[in-house]
C-alpha cells in the first residue's frame, strides 16, 4: 500500500495558507535523510521547517519530509480515529487498529533496523530529548514520528511496535506537531551540508556536556558595557582557553545536571572549588 501523505522535497519556499501540493519522491536526493510524520494535521507541515537553513536544505533535496495523514486511515463516514477510554475518564484515545494501519504504511519501505530508522511517539512520559539523541538520529537513514492528540495513544500499539517514546520537556502541548518540528530541526541541522559552517556546530551548547560560551559583536561599547579585553587581544590560544573557562563557568552556574555529567566524563569533582 502506498503511504498516503504529503512529501516535501525541492520546494519553492513561499509563505502560504494553502497546504503544500504533493511532491514527487524523486525531488529528494538519493539516500537523503527522510522524516515521516504521522499526524491528524498534515497541513501544519513543513511549517517552520520551510525556513532558514533547514528550509533551504529541504528545497535543495538534502533531506525529505512526508506528512502522513492519520485521518485517511480512519473508519466510517467521518473517518474516526479515536474512541472513549476503557475504565472511564475524560477525553478520547487514538485507536490501536487505526494507528496500526498508519504505522505499517509509513514503515513499509524503510530499513527494518530501528537504529537506522527509529519509530518514535512524542509523549510527555518519554525520555527527554537531547543533543546526543539528535546526533544519533542524524546518523541514520530517517525517522518516523507519531504525533499524539487528545488523551494519547492506545498502549497496545506502543507495546506491539516497540515504539520509542520521546519528550521535548516537562510541559504539555495540544499535540505532537510542534514538538515534531523542533526535533526534526535539531536533527536535520546536524546532517552534513545543511549548515554551511560545521565548526559552529562543534562549538555550540550541549557539545561535550557544556553550554556555549558568551558571544559578543559590534559595537565595542554599548550602554557602558565593554567587550571582554581578551577577545580583542588577537591571541587565539588565550581566547580558546578563555572560552572553555566561560563554558565551564556558565554550565556550573546554570545547568548543574550538565556540569555533573561533564565532570564525570572528565574525571572532575562537581563540587570542586577551583576558580572558573
Amino acid at each position: 500500500m502506498k503511504s498516503p501523505g504529503k512529501s516535501f522535497g525541492k520546494l519553492s519556499i513561499k509563505p502560504s495558507l494553502i497546504p503544500r501540493e504533493l511532491i514527487k519522491a524523486g525531488n529528494t536526493n538519493h539516500n537523503a535523510w527522510i522524516a515521516k510524520v504521522i499526524t491528524l494535521f498534515p497541513e501544519i507541515f513543513p511549517g517552520a521547517l520551510s525556513s532558514s537553513l533547514v528550509g533551504k536544505a529541504l528545497q535543495d533535496g538534502l533531506w525529505g519530509l512526508e506528512a502522513v495523514d492519520l485521518r485517511r486511515f480512519g473508519e466510517g463516514k467521518h473517518r474516526n480515529v479515536d474512541d472513549t477510554p476503557y475504565g472511564g475518564g475524560p477525553g478520547m484515545i487514538l485507536r490501536a487498529d487505526i494507528m496500526e494501519k498508519a504505522i505499517e504504511s509509513a514503515m513499509s519501505e524503510v530499513p527494518k533496523n530501528r537504529k537506522h530508522w527509529p519509530l518514535v511517539y512524542l509523549s510527555p512520559r518519554g525520555e527527554r530529548f537531547s543533543q546526543s539523541k539528535a546526533k544519533e538520529w542524524a546518523q541514520g537513514a530517517g525517522i518516523t514520528l507519531i504525533c499524539g492528540r487528545f488523551e494519547g495513544l492506545d498502549q497496545r500499539v506502543i507495546d506491539h511496535f516497540s515504539i520509542e517514546e520521546i519528550s521535548l520537556g516537562d510541559f504539555i502541548l495540544t499535540g505532537g506537531e510542534l514538538a515534531a518540528q523542533a526535533l526534526i530541526d535539531s536533527t536535520v541541522r546536524l546532517i552534513p551540508s545543511v549548515v554551511g559552517n560545521q565548526e559552529s556546530i562543534i562549538e555550540e551548547s550541549f557539545q561535550n556536556d557544556l553550554l556555549e560560551y558568551s558571544q559578543y559583536t559590534r559595537p565595542p561599547v554599548w550602554q557602558g558595557y565593554d567587550i571582554p579585553e581578551i577577545l580583542l587581544s588577537g591571541d587565539h590560544a588565550k581566547i580558546k582557553c578563555w572560552r572553555k573557562e566561560q563554558a565551564e563557568k556558565l554550565t556550573k552556574e546554570k545547568r548543574p545536571d550538565l556540569w555533573r555529567a561533564y565532570c564525570l566524563t572528565n574525571n572532575r569533582d562537581p563540587g570542586e572549588d577551583q576558580e572558573l
